[in-house]
Parts: C-alpha cells; structure tokens; sequence
C-alpha cells in the first residue's frame, strides 16, 4: 500500500518579478486524501496549483509528486481548469473532448491524438462514470453548463490518474448539479487523491476534512476547527460559512 505522500511541497517560495506570492511554503497530501484550497483572490491558491503540475518552477524549495519532479509524474494527474477556452463553433464532440485527457501518454499516439482501441475505451468508461456516456457523440457546445462540468472531469479522469486537481468544480452550475458533482468527487476520493479549489466554504466543510488556508502564506486546518476569526482573518473580512457537516444526520 501507498505510504509516501502524493504531493510533497517544502520551503517552497515563489514570485512574479519582485512581487511575492508565495512564502515558506510547506503542505503534504496523502494518499486518497481529499483537500480543499481556499483563500482571497491573489492569495496564491492558481499559482500553487500550477508549482504542483509543474507548469511554475519554484524559486526556492522542493516540489514532489509521487516522489518526483511535478514534469515526471503528469501521466499520474488529472486536471480540470476552472474556465475553459474554446470556440462554440468549431465542431467538437464530447468524446474529443474527453479524448484529450490521453495526449501526452507514452508512444507516438500520445503526442499525435491518433488515439486507438484503448483510449477510446478509457474515454467511454470516463464518460460513465461521470453519468454523460450517452452523450458522447453530442456537440460539446450543446452541453448545458453542469454537462460541461461533469465532461471535463471525465477528461481529467480518462488518463486513469492517481491525483484529481479540481479548480473550482462547481462554478457556475446550480445547487442540484452541484450537489450531483459533489457526490461523484466524494466517489472518487474512495481510489484517489484529490486537491480542489474553491470559494465556497459551506462546500468545504461538507466534503474535506482538511483546508488549505492560501493568502502568501500556506496554514493547514481541520475544517472542524474553521471559526469566524480564522476565516476572517484569512479573508480580511466577513465571510458566510454554512456548516453542512453538523446538520446532515
């Protein structure tokens, strides 16, 4: 059994030119352990995710994912971006969508996108488990919001990874899709890490048991210990926090 923490970051700093963003950074994640970045806008929590897939090197400290340097450990990390960029017109289904979560894996057909017999059959066991198989030959455009949503998750999940990083996964959808989506992250997390960002703390309390607190500095809590000065002191102001967790016996 997997022991070694899944994401390892230590004295990590980092900085745009002359502006810091992030200072004396030290976090783990564990094994199919499931946490939650929250923190103000231009805290850091975007530039963090991006040291973590090594699209952003340090400018000082270690980044380690299964062990390794972010650049060697990609195949085992499904990402899922907060907005995607795409025109409504060009003419994509969801099953390409959902197919580019396998470029970049070993072979020529991995940097290529001449996807044979086994990604294709990744790409389908993606899509149900995520409840859009039966879309799959739909125009990506045609999709209803929480459709897209569950779509890029599936994407993220066609690589068949160890580690999900979710950038806010349930913006812009309403509370019944969010609740859907909710309880498909809860399902994976049963056979993978997860590392998610979002804002909305009544969401965190609900389905984490560990928060990341990321304003330049990183502070590791258990969301039972979140309190009204914690938050507000991280936010540098009053923020609502539904507590899901002690209302649903």
């Amino acid at each position: 059994m997997q022991t070694e923490p899944v994401v390892s970051l230590r004295d990590v700093s980092f900085s745009y030119g002359d502006a810091p963003v992030l200072e004396d950074v030290g976090l783990s994640v564990g094994p199919r352990e499931a946490v939650c970045l929250v923190g103000p806008n231009g805290g850091g929590k975007t530039t963090l995710v991006k040291l973590m897939l090594g699209l952003l090197t340090p400018d000082r400290g270690e980044v380690r994912l299964f062990g390794r340097p972010p650049r060697r450990s990609r195949h085992l990390i499904g990402y899922m971006p907060q907005h995607l960029q795409y025109d409504p017109r060009f003419p994509v289904s969801v099953m390409d969508i959902v197919l580019m979560g396998r470029l970049g894996r070993g072979g020529l057909r991995g940097f290529t996108g001449w996807y044979g017999q086994d990604d294709r059959a990744a790409a389908i066991e993606a899509l149900d488990q995520v409840g859009m198989a039966e879309q799959r030959r739909r125009p990506f455009s045609a999709l209803s919001g929480g459709q897209r949503q569950r779509v890029m998750i599936a994407r993220a999940l066609c690589g068949q990874p160890q580690l999900l990083l979710l950038d806010e996964p349930t913006s812009s959808v309403d509370t019944a899709v969010e609740a859907r989506l909710l309880e498909l992250i809860e399902q994976l997390n049963r056979r993978m890490a997860i590392v998610m960002v979002s804002h909305d703390l009544g969401i965190v309390v609900e389905l984490v048991k560990r928060v990341i607190c990321v304003n330049r500095r990183v502070v590791s809590h258990p969301t039972s210990e979140l309190t009204g000065d914690s938050i507000r002191e991280l936010y540098g102001g009053e923020v609502r926090l539904v507590r899901h967790n002690e209302l649903a016996h």
